[in-house]
């Protein structure tokens, strides 16, 4: 097994080129326990302590390729650093905290997975979207448990209208419909990381490619079709025909940390509507010109997409003013560090 087989290509060679004299090797993170990381190296598999965290500084995450060191004094293995990210999936950390947790690092392909049961919700799908556009990965709409589907046309049709450009597939783990077709996503070298909340399928669908069960998985309530959070930690897994998959635990509610591509992708007939109101303040209430109520007069634009731009814009707002207000605590933190270093230099 080399590393290779677990995505090393010649992006992370050239980001590796200063750690490159013999003192240190690379590794994968291929499951997080918290205080431990487990790290598939060019020499198999080890478990590494995390960190300690100082501050805002760069997250450890599932995927990511991370610089180590033989640490003779203490006998064991050290984190170096981590190498530069060609994708990252991000969410707000749950909470009042104003954090960015990374859910997964170094993608190539996203799963943005729900259930044709009780599941089935559209407006978690746009934020979905919104953060897997926002990475930097391809996503890809797996729709699971078809052979438990009602009115199977018409959802397909919601989600093509929520999702417009994405490849969709409805898949049944269980009869097999649909799975060569998401087959051709899981190529050597490459990784897809299943992302959706409890009891959509993910470690059933990760056990069915792999043709063993290597996730465990959980029967879900037939009351609300709600799972229990079958995956606890977030793990890579090498299947046998080469390609990776990233499990990740459900995520009941996925708030937003950074939208802006995201956003032009999935609503860019609305900012566009935006920019063609008369006045740039325009609330779109009863300003004359408003580019935003012609287009919902006459059908071009439909009333729910509205709502959600609405919502998601207030919500992203509202998260900025947040950002800015821990900045500027940062920023006064740090003038009355400089402030007091400064005095004791003029007492010495």
């Amino acid at each position: 097994m080399t590393i290779k087989e677990f995505g090393w290509n010649q992006y992370f060679e050239n980001e590796y080129k200063l750690y490159n004299n013999g003192q240190f090797f690379p590794g994968r993170i291929i499951s997080d326990y918290g205080h431990l990381v487990r790290v598939i190296t060019e020499n198999g598999e080890i478990l590494v302590q995390r960190p300690l965290s100082k501050g805002d500084e760069t997250q450890l995450a599932v995927g990511d390729w991370i610089v180590l060191q033989n640490d003779e004094v203490n006998k064991n293995v050290r984190i170096v650093s981590v190498l530069a990210r060609y994708s990252k999936f991000s969410r707000k950390a749950s909470g009042n905290v104003v954090k960015e947790q990374i859910v997964a690092a170094n993608v190539d392909t996203v799963f943005l997975m729900q259930s044709l049961n009780k599941n089935f919700n559209m407006k978690r799908l746009e934020r979905y979207l919104i953060a897997a556009w926002e990475s930097g990965a391809m996503p890809v709409v797996v729709l699971t448990k078809r052979d438990q589907a009602t009115d199977l046309e018409n959802k397909l049709a919601q989600v093509a209208l929520t999702a417009p450009g994405v490849d969709i597939h409805a898949i049944s783990s269980l009869t097999g419909e649909g799975l060569d077709e998401i087959k051709k996503y899981i190529q050597p070298g490459k990784t897809v990381a299943f992302l959706g909340s409890s009891g959509v399928g993910k470690s059933t669908l990760a056990n069915t490619l792999a043709g063993k069960e290597i996730l465990k998985t959980q029967e879900i309530r037939e009351d609300d079709s709600r799972g229990r959070h079958t995956t606890t930690h977030r793990e890579l897994v090498l299947l046998p025909n080469g390609g990776m998959i990233l499990d990740t635990p459900g995520m009941r509610t996925l708030f937003l940390w950074e939208a802006d591509k995201g956003m032009e992708m999935l609503f860019g007939d609305i900012e566009e509507l935006v920019l063609q109101c008369r006045f740039r303040d325009c609330k779109h209430g009863s300003e004359p010109g408003c580019a935003v109520r012609e287009a919902l007069k006459n059908g071009n634009l439909e009333m729910s997409r509205w709502q959600s731009w609405q919502k998601l814009q207030k919500e992203l707002a509202f998260l900025e003013a947040k950002k800015e207000g821990k900045a500027k605590q940062k920023e006064k933190q740090w003038g009355k560090r400089i402030a007091k270093y400064q005095k004791e230099l003029n007492n010495y």
